[in-house]
């Protein structure tokens, strides 16, 4: 592949590293998760006479951040493919959507998370809800940094343009982005849909 035909953000051997350096970050952040998820899987049986999932799942909610994430893995796509046409503005317009549809995720699960107390599901009320709220809050926590994460690397391209070093960052912003989405689509399936049939 020739230098031109190579994405911006692979044209330098430093770029290259870092993106690889990310990806082997990722795989520690795979066993983070999975950790969370095993512990989560042998715990959520035990309600100690509290709540359990199908008694304070809501689906409609459930599905709306679903919605929202997955959205914004699709217009965190569209901003790379403008960053690799090197249409600034139209990358800065899709990446502030995905930022919206982020915090619009992030809101909803605040949301969630007050109504789950209001129910009597506390962190402390047994160990399904606090395998629960570690599993989800870890991931909300997650999402809460990339929001910070992307929104400075975007003061960052909006002040120096995108180059072969803005452009790496944002690649590997976005690669942490789409992760968190993977991740909520083990959330959704394993822990709410599964949660809700009992």
């Amino acid at each position: 592949m020739t230098q031109a035909n190579t994405p911006l953000e692979y044209r330098s051997h430093q770029s290259q590293m870092n993106i690889l350096g990310f990806w082997i970050f990722l795989g520690a952040e795979i066993v983070l998760f999975s950790t969370l998820f095993a512990s989560y899987f042998v715990l959520e049986h035990n309600t100690a006479g509290g709540p359990a999932g199908q008694d304070i799942f809501i689906l409609k909610d459930v599905l709306i951040e679903t919605f929202l994430l997955l959205t914004s893995s699709f217009t965190a796509g569209l901003a790379i493919h403008f960053m690799r046409n090197n249409a600034k503005n139209d990358m800065i317009v899709w990446t502030i959507v995905t930022l919206l549809l982020g915090a619009g995720f992030l809101y909803m699960e605040i949301n969630e998370f007050i109504h789950y107390v209001h129910e009597g599901a506390t962190i402390q009320t047994s160990g399904f809800t606090a395998a629960f709220f570690t599993l989800l809050g870890t991931h909300g926590a997650h999402v809460t940094f990339g929001i910070i994460w992307i929104s400075l690397l975007l003061f960052q391209i909006a002040k120096r343009g995108i180059t072969e070093k803005t452009s790496s960052k944002f690649f590997i912003a976005s690669l942490y982005w789409h992760f968190l989405d993977v991740v909520w689509i083990f959330i959704f399936t394993f822990v709410y849909l599964k949660g809700m049939v009992g």
